[in-house]
């Protein structure tokens, strides 16, 4: 199993100007190579991939002023295109939105392949890099491994982190049990699961939204280009830090147990994008991070032998009665506990769901069968975005049309 190993180094002077020139130019070739496969689709309608934009940065590099590309590694730009045919891949497959320009101020990073570094006792010589990095190991690599690749990343903030890319022959499955556990997300509570636990939810954002808002508030009062709009840009992006990191450390902590204790997870097949489209909710979804807890259960499941098993978003596993079936016409979001009609059942709104969570999540698992609703159809948003997908699959350069052209193919009037 790959496993990435990230920790935090302190560059020297030298090795700082050589780092941030080396971002700099991975950013530029990354910028100008989305401008050429653009302009090359809207003007000519030509395909670009990455074999010609591998072309375009050898010509680059002997123009006369772009002469500085040769003074950094060329595996670091090399990798910068081929991020950017990852982007389209994924744009074309539906994964994505259409890749953005990189900017300077949100930091950088650049990843360096074998042949672009030294491993050596246990330090990192990058190329073009006479000493070696000054990392602070905060754990050891696993013995007889080294790095595959390597990553340098500046931070907003401007912290400097490598990250390590490794073959871990430690991570091994864990013994088998016979817990299953349903897991229900939520706002007030993070986590709801079947035997009746809640996980309160921290709410990292709110808890330093107060001092965000000071900071920024001082950021906008500075003039532009001036060394104290430079500060106050690193403050902000301090504060955007922390909470990052912490949101990050309460999901690992909290999915590592899961995983740990559990063999069988079932959640929801949530979509988080649609979702935060409510003005109402949309800032305490996204501090949830529901999308983030999900993908740490699926790689950790996967490298320590368990099951996590997807339901179907709209089944009405709030709405349905957990002891006779019945499932109620409408549930507001403000009603917590509420009383079956047909057997007078009590339940608790958040419990009852991860509960029926569960019990479908078996029946998926064992005979693949049909959690939908027998009422509900697929129509609207759902059919045509799986009309949308199909197409996309086929195109394999850039899309058919220019944003400026309606369906039929006829020129857009301008609005008035």
């Amino acid at each position: 199993m790959e496993q990435a190993y990230r920790y935090r180094f302190y560059p020297t002077p030298e090795q700082e100007t050589l780092l941030r020139r080396t971002m700099g130019c991975a950013r530029l070739v990354y910028n100008r190579a989305l401008a050429v496969r653009t302009e090359a689709w809207y003007e000519r309608q030509e395909k670009v991939d990455y074999i010609k934009t591998s072309s375009m940065l050898t010509a680059w590099k002997k123009q006369e002023d772009l002469q500085f590309l040769n003074e950094v590694s060329s595996v670091a730009l090399q990798q910068g295109l081929r991020h950017l045919q990852k982007a389209f891949t994924n744009f074309f497959a539906g994964r994505a939105k259409y890749p953005n320009f990189k900017k300077r101020h949100n930091g950088g990073s650049a990843e360096f392949t074998k042949a672009a570094f030294r491993w050596k006792g246990g330090s990192v010589f990058l190329a073009k890099c006479v000493e070696p990095l000054p990392i602070r190991t905060s754990r050891p690599l696993p013995k007889g491994c080294s790095p595959s690749t390597i990553t340098v990343k500046l931070s907003p903030c401007g912290r400097w982190h490598v990250s390590l890319l490794v073959d871990n022959p430690d991570i091994q499955p864990l013994p088998t049990c016979s817990k299953s556990l349903g897991l229900d997300v939520g706002i007030t509570s993070l986590l709801t699961t079947s035997d009746g636990d809640k996980v309160t939810n921290p709410r990292h954002f709110k808890r330093h939204r107060q001092k965000l808002k000071r900071v920024q508030k001082s950021l906008s009062r500075k003039k532009k280009g001036s060394l104290n709009r430079h500060k106050a840009r690193v403050k902000v992006a301090l504060y955007g830090g922390k909470i990052a990191d912490s949101r990050k450390d309460f999901l690992h902590k909290l999915t590592t147990q899961l995983v740990r204790e559990n063999q069988t997870i079932v959640v929801e097949d949530l979509a988080v994008k649609n979702m935060v489209k409510n003005p109402k909710l949309a800032q305490s979804i996204s501090d949830a991070t529901w999308g983030e807890f999900v993908r740490q259960l699926e790689y950790k499941c996967q490298w320590y032998g368990r099951t996590l098993v997807k339901i179907d978003r709209w089944f009405p596993s709030s709405k349905r009665c957990g002891h006779c079936g019945h499932i109620v016409e409408s549930l507001p979001l403000d009603v917590r506990e509420w009383d079956c009609p047909k057997c007078g059942t009590h339940h608790d709104r958040d419990i009852n769901a991860a509960r029926n969570i569960l019990a479908a999540g078996h029946a998926v698992a064992v005979c693949e069968a049909n959690i939908r609703p027998d009422d509900h159809k697929e129509e609207g948003q759902l059919q045509k975005t799986r009309k949308r997908k199909v197409g996309v699959q086929k195109a394999e350069g850039f899309p058919r049309r220019s944003p400026n052209f309606s369906r039929e193919g006829r020129k857009q009037k301008p609005k008035s």
